[in-house]
């Protein structure tokens, strides 16, 4: 298939990705880097939502794909910023506080979604209904049933790409390396797998303020409950509450139990865990019945070892152990972490000859193995999934999610991997789902 003389670049896109979903094949060299040096009127329109530290860092590695137009955040101060910010909109893209308003857009192709985990799962399927290709930051949702609702909002546009933030997956000399090299079984079974995900920080009480002028607080609040304005319940520290966030079940689990998920196979539909185990959990403040009893402090867990049963194989999500993942396999053990891979099987290459440009390609989907968001704007141009893709992820997101009621709820649950429900407990299966605040529903389509 070739690009008509006379197409429109949006129809470009949407033609493209559709014809490959379909089966047709859409040629571009391999070493071409995908948009970069394309004519104007052929890149890629790009609205970012969510601006702040780490919104601005992803919308300027956006900008090396296509041109950012449109800029948004609930606090303007950020918006204005990003606008003026010579390498996201520089002086040009125009900046609102209202993200209907990027998604209204016709002229726009692709979003950056980089707001609180709570508002994830909502603005991404508005996102894939007004036909746009999404880019969301990790942890992609806030509770299980998110999982399933952005799922679905997938398996109906089909034709858009969607890549989740999760940069690890696109490590080739360390992450990818030891994914290969448990899924090629050179470490023999694998019995147990230690994810060190550290714990969350301690903090509080935090006194009552007003707002920021420039912030829109209940719009930042979304679905999650009304309550007074703190500043460590915004920006960044929102993390820390189970109210926006999961803490770093969620914040690096989302890396590590994906990783770790990946390499053991565990990211297919209908696997996970079988049993959680959160007796061995600490929160900073009182819990009662799996919510705590104050609200002016951090309230995720900063003390824990979650054990979980994936048939014969044993998760332990870990607030104790270095940061980092530890494959225990029956003829070696391996770790690896952002900053090094280490263990006899890396010392004396037992991957020699079997980790190369075919593996990567393999672990990429049948794409050539090249940078995160490389990936994404390949994906649209070719179609395919990306490597870091919503299917996957929410396979390790459902671990998370799993870890984090049994740490708050402090005991074993249950759980069928296949019909995706908590077996046995009622009140651990009612933190399947949350009640959003009325008019911040998650779409369902």
């Amino acid at each position: 298939m070739t690009k008509p003389q006379n197409a429109s670049r949006r129809d470009f896109l949407k033609t493209s990705a559709a014809a490959a979903a379909a089966g047709s094949v859409v040629y571009f060299p391999w070493t071409q880097k995908a948009f970069a040096n394309e004519e104007k009127n052929d890149r890629p329109q790009i609205g970012c939502i969510g601006v702040g530290s780490m919104g601005s860092g992803d919308a300027r590695a956006h900008a090396g794909f296509g041109d950012i137009v449109a800029v948004c955040d609930v606090d303007s101060r950020r918006a204005e910023k990003a606008k003026m910010d010579p390498k996201i909109g520089n002086g040009k893209a125009d900046a609102y506080n209202e993200y209907r308003k990027v998604l209204d857009r016709n002229d726009i192709d692709v979003v950056s979604i980089v707001t609180p985990d709570h508002w994830h799962v909502r603005i991404a399927i508005e996102a894939l209904e007004a036909g746009k290709h999404v880019f969301c930051q990790k942890p992609l949702t806030l509770t299980l049933e998110e999982n399933q609702l952005i799922r679905n909002a997938c398996d109906k546009h089909k034709d858009l790409v969607f890549l989740v933030g999760t940069q690890q997956r696109s490590d080739g000399n360390k992450f990818l390396r030891a994914v290969n090299m448990v899924q090629k079984g050179l470490l023999g079974k694998v019995s147990k797998v230690t994810v060190g995900i550290n714990g969350s920080p301690t903090g509080g009480p935090f006194p009552i303020v007003d707002p920021p002028a420039e912030l829109d607080w209940n719009t930042w609040l979304g679905q999650a409950p009304e309550v007074p304005y703190r500043e460590r319940r915004c920006h960044y520290e929102f993390r820390w509450w189970y109210e926006y966030s999961g803490g770093k079940f969620t914040d690096w689990g989302a890396h590590h139990v994906d990783i770790a998920t990946w390499a053991l196979g565990y990211d297919k539909p209908g696997m996970g865990p079988s049993e959680i185990d959160g007796t061995d959990a600490k929160h900073p403040v009182p819990y009662e019945n799996g919510y705590p009893t104050v609200d002016d402090c951090y309230n995720t867990s900063h003390d824990f070892a979650i054990h979980c049963q994936f048939g014969d194989t044993e998760m332990v999500i870990d607030s104790r152990s270095d940061n980092g993942i530890l494959f225990d396999g029956e003829k070696g053990r391996l770790f690896v972490n952002r900053g090094k891979i280490t263990g006899k099987p890396i010392e004396e290459e037992w991957d020699k000859g079997q980790f190369g440009p075919e593996e990567l390609s393999a672990l990429y989907k049948g794409k050539p193995f090249e940078g995160h968001k490389n990936n994404f704007y390949r994906c649209i141009r070719e179609g395919g999934q990306t490597v870091s893709d919503v299917y996957t992820h929410t396979q390790a997101m459902a671990t998370c999610h799993l870890a984090a009621i049994a740490a708050r709820l402090g005991r074993k649950i249950k759980w069928d991997p296949k019909g995706e429900q908590v077996i046995g407990d009622d009140q651990a299966a009612a933190f399947f789902a949350r009640k959003p605040r009325e008019g911040y529903e998650v779409p369902r389509v």
